[in-house]
C-alpha cells in the first residue's frame, strides 16, 4: 500500500480526533467565560452593592454570545456549504482564540468605566459568532469521513470536545480560585483567558492536516450544490431544523444548568465554597467524558431513535434526586447527585449530532444543522442560568422548582426526538441513510 493510500485511510481517524480537539478548545474558550460570569465577571465589569443584580448583569453578557449564533450558524452554513467545512472550521477557531485572549486583558470597570462592560459584550458576541460556526463544521468533518455504519460514532467525537473543554476550564479555575479573592479579582481570573492563545496555536495546526469532508467533494464534483444553501433549507427542510433543534434542548440547556447555573445556586444558596464546587465538577466532567463514547456505542446498537427516547426521559427525572444529593453537601453525594442528570443529558448529547445530521442532503447539511443547533443553544442554553437565577431568588433557592424547569427542557427534547425519528423514516434517502434532497 502507498503512502497516498495509508494516509487516505487514515483520514477518518484524523478528521474525528481534529474535530475532538478543536472542538474542545473552542468549548474551553465558551466555558471559560460561562465560570467566570458565575464567580467573578459580575464584580469586575457590573459592581453593585447587590449580588443578585450583579449577578444577573453577568449572565446577561453570557446571553448576549447566544444572540449572535443563530445568524453566524446561518452565515458560516452558507459558507460551509459552498466552499467547504474546513476552511470554516479554521476561520471561527481563529476567531474564538482572538476573542478570549483579548478578554483576558480587557480592564475593568474601576478602570475604565462603563467602556469596560461595553467592550466585554463585544468580545462576547465574537465569541457567539466562533462558536455558532465551528459546531455545524466539526460534526460534519467527522461523520462524513467516517466508514459506513460508523456515523453516530464519529459524530459523538466532537462532542466529547464539550466535556474536554470544560475539564481544562474547571482546571484552570481551580488553580486561580485558590488565590486570597483580592488577587483573584485583580488579575488571577485573567490568567485562563490568556492560556487560550496557546490552545488556539496547536488547535489550528491539527485542523490544517486533516482533508476536506468527501462529501462535501463529491457534492462539488457532481455540481449538486446550490446557490442560496440558507434559504433552500429555510425553504425545503423547516420542519426537521425545528424537530432538530427541540431534540438538543437538554443537551445544551442542560449543561448550563449543571454547571454555569449550579455553580451560583450552590454558592449563593447552600453556602458552598467555589473551589469545594469547581472540584465536584471537576469530578463530574470526568465521568461525563467517559460516559458519552459508551452512549454513541449503544446507541449503534440499540437505534438512535430508541436510545435516544429512553435518554430524554431518564432525563426528566434526574433533578430530583440531584438536587437531593447536593443539598446534603456532601462531596461523594454531590458529584453523584450531579453525575445522574450530566450522563442522561449527556448521553442525549452525544448522539444527537449523529442523528440530526442525515435529516438534510448533503448540499444543505451544514446549513441546516447550524440552524437547528444554534436556534436551540440561544432560546434554551443561553437563557437557562438567567431563569434558574430568577427562579432561585422567586423561590429563595427552594429545589423543586428548579427541578420541575429542568424536566420541562427534558420533554421538548423527548418531543423533538420522536418527531425527527418519524421524520427520517418517512423520507427517502440514499446508502448511507441521509435524506435525499425532493
Amino acid at each position: 500500500m502507498s503512502h497516498s493510500e495509508q494516509a487516505q485511510q487514515s483520514q477518518p481517524v484524523r478528521a474525528a480526533t481534529a474535530a475532538f480537539i478543536g472542538t474542545a478548545v473552542e468549548f474551553y474558550d465558551y466555558y471559560t467565560y460561562a465560570t467566570a460570569a458565575a464567580l467573578v465577571l459580575g464584580e469586575v465589569f457590573f459592581p453593585s452593592s447587590n449580588h443578585f443584580l450583579s449577578t444577573m448583569a453577568s449572565f446577561a453578557t453570557f446571553f448576549v454570545g447566544f444572540i449572535a449564533r443563530p445568524l453566524s450558524g446561518a452565515v458560516f452554513g452558507h459558507l460551509g456549504d459552498k466552499i467547504g467545512r474546513k476552511k470554516m472550521l479554521i476561520l471561527t477557531m481563529f476567531m474564538m482564540g482572538v476573542a478570549t485572549t483579548a478578554i483576558g486583558f480587557l480592564p475593568g470597570y474601576a478602570t475604565i468605566g462603563v467602556w469596560a462592560p461595553i467592550l466585554l459584550v463585544l468580545l462576547r458576541i465574537l465569541q457567539g459568532v466562533a462558536v455558532g460556526g465551528e459546531w455545524g463544521g466539526a460534526v460534519l468533518m467527522a461523520s462524513e469521513h467516517a466508514p459506513k455504519g460508523r456515523k453516530t460514532f464519529f459524530a459523538s467525537l466532537p462532542q466529547m470536545g464539550s466535556p474536554a473543554g470544560l475539564i481544562l476550564s474547571l482546571l484552570s479555575f481551580r488553580l486561580v480560585s485558590s488565590l486570597d479573592h483580592e488577587s483573584f479579582v485583580a488579575w488571577g481570573w485573567r490568567l485562563p483567558f490568556l492560556a487560550s492563545f496557546i490552545l488556539l496555536v496547536i488547535g489550528i495546526v491539527i485542523r490544517v492536516g486533516v482533508n476536506e469532508s468527501p462529501e462535501f467533494e463529491r457534492m462539488k464534483k457532481n455540481r449538486e450544490e446550490v446557490k442560496f444553501p440558507v434559504a433552500e433549507v429555510l425553504r425545503t427542510a423547516w420542519y426537521p431544523i425545528l424537530l432538530a433543534a427541540m431534540a438538543t434542548t437538554i443537551g445544551s440547556a442542560g449543561f448550563f444548568f449543571t454547571n454555569t447555573f449550579m455553580i451560583s445556586y450552590v454558592t449563593t444558596y447552600l453556602g458552598m465554597s467555589k473551589s469545594f464546587i469547581l472540584d465536584c465538577l471537576f469530578a463530574v466532567t470526568i465521568i461525563q467524558l467517559l460516559s458519552q463514547p459508551v452512549s454513541a456505542l449503544l446507541a449503534e446498537r440499540l437505534g438512535e431513535t430508541r436510545f435516544l427516547t429512553l435518554a430524554a426521559l431518564l432525563c426528566m427525572a434526574a433533578p430530583y434526586p440531584m438536587f437531593m444529593l447536593v443539598r446534603t453537601q456532601s462531596p461523594v453525594l454531590i458529584v453523584i447527585g450531579i453525575s445522574l442528570a450530566v450522563v442522561t443529558l449527556s448521553a442525549v448529547y452525544a448522539v444527537i449530532a449523529g442523528f440530526m445530521t442525515p435529516a438534510f442532503p448533503t448540499r444543505v447539511r451544514y446549513s441546516g444543522i447550524s440552524i437547528a443547533y444554534q436556534l436551540c443553544v440561544t432560546i434554551a442554553g443561553g437563557t437557562t442560568p438567567l431563569i434558574g437565577t430568577m427562579v432561585a431568588d422567586r423561590y429563595k433557592g427552594e429545589w423543586l422548582p428548579l427541578a420541575v424547569f429542568f424536566t420541562i427542557l427534558s420533554a421538548i427534547s423527548l418531543i423533538g426526538i420522536v418527531g425527527l425519528g418519524r421524520y427520517r423514516n418517512g423520507k427517502r434517502t440514499d446508502e448511507t441513510g441521509a435524506v435525499l434532497a425532493n
